[in-house]
């Protein structure tokens, strides 16, 4: 179960390959100071070349990843485009069906590769609270001895707005986040992976509600939960309020990849069970929306898939989160 508390830890004492180093370990809200000097020995096998300030980097990078995490507790709910009300405000949801017979009520996705619900049942998880930021992803690529995104553009006054630390991390590919996911259960020892795409919409539903957009209250009010009109670029994952999870940023800034590929199909033949997606396929599932989108591509049920996701196009509009790949708690 996790430990809610914050651990103020003296310097300590760990190996690095044969020699010994000084260092203070950092603070954390769920682990214990026996795991994270673990995860500290780990890093220092892993990079004994790394300098000692970019190893205190990635371990504070992997615990932060850690506390960040949100236990979802597992349950059944119907996935897909459940409806709505053919007219709505959306500054002043109503609550599902509104009033009206289920049976009568219009497509919320113009696209009809979701139409068709389907029950999920899925066991509990964690899921990261924020979307990955860029200043993680320095870190990571850093580590890894990577180019860090952008590098040559970075050194321009006039383009320093778009690499701040807390904005979502732009991603090339759908493999660079599955990489991320995959370095931090390396180094933490969690199973630490992207989401799925049914884990992702039942937490943006707040375990799987009837609920048209994955806000703080359902509903959009601009410039509090939701971008105004016409803003053109990212911004911070914690600008908004949370939706009742306790998860940010689940529509209007970036969007979202999951692990499973793309199938029109699929959900026509999705297990009950804990859906992973085709075993294959050409193209990966992207969930949430751009803050270029129209408002109703922020319902957490509206699917999308990019073109390319395995290859080296840039998609600067998506971003990911990692999960937790167990139903117990830490």
């Amino acid at each position: 179960m996790l430990r809610q508390f914050v651990l103020a830890l003296p310097a300590m004492m760990f190996l690095v390959g044969c020699e010994a180093e000084t260092g203070p370990l950092p603070s954390s809200k769920s682990l214990t100071p026996e795991k994270v000097a673990a995860i500290a020995a780990t890093i220092d096998n892993k990079y004994p070349d790394l300098s000692s300030e970019l190893r205190g980097k990635v371990l504070n990078t992997v615990v932060q990843s850690i506390d960040n995490m949100v236990f979802v507790e597992g349950g059944q709910f119907d996935m897909g485009d459940f409806g709505w009300v053919c007219e709505y405000d959306e500054k002043d949801v109503c609550t599902w069906p509104c009033g009206q017979d289920p049976e009568q009520l219009c497509n919320i996705s113009s696209n009809g590769d979701d139409d068709f619900v389907h029950p999920v049942k899925l066991s509990s998880y964690y899921i990261s609270r924020y979307q990955t930021t860029l200043g993680d992803f320095d870190i990571y690529f850093g580590a890894e001895g990577r180019p860090i995104f952008d590098a040559k553009e970075r050194g321009r006054e006039d383009l320093k707005f778009l690499y701040k630390p807390d904005l979502p991390a732009p991603t090339k590919s759908w493999q660079e986040a599955k990489d991320y996911c995959q370095w931090v259960a390396r180094l933490s020892g969690y199973s630490v992976d992207l989401p799925t795409e049914a884990q992702w919409e039942y937490a943006a539903r707040s375990r799987g509600q009837h609920l048209l957009f994955p806000t703080d209250n359902g509903s959009l009010k601009y410039g509090k939960n939701f971008p105004v009109e016409n803003e053109q670029d990212n911004f911070s994952i914690t600008r908004f309020a949370p939706n009742p999870l306790g998860i940010y940023g689940l529509s209007g800034n970036a969007t979202d990849w999951v692990n499973d590929w793309y199938d029109k199909e699929y959900y026509k033949n999705s297990p009950l069970e804990n859906p992973q997606g085709p075993v294959s396929g050409t193209k990966k599932i992207r969930r949430g929306s751009t803050i270029l989108d129209a408002s109703l591509s922020a319902a957490p049920m509206v699917r999308r898939w990019a073109a390319d996701p395995v290859g080296t196009d840039y998609l600067g509009d998506t971003s990911f989160r990692c999960a937790i790949q167990t139903e117990r708690r830490l």
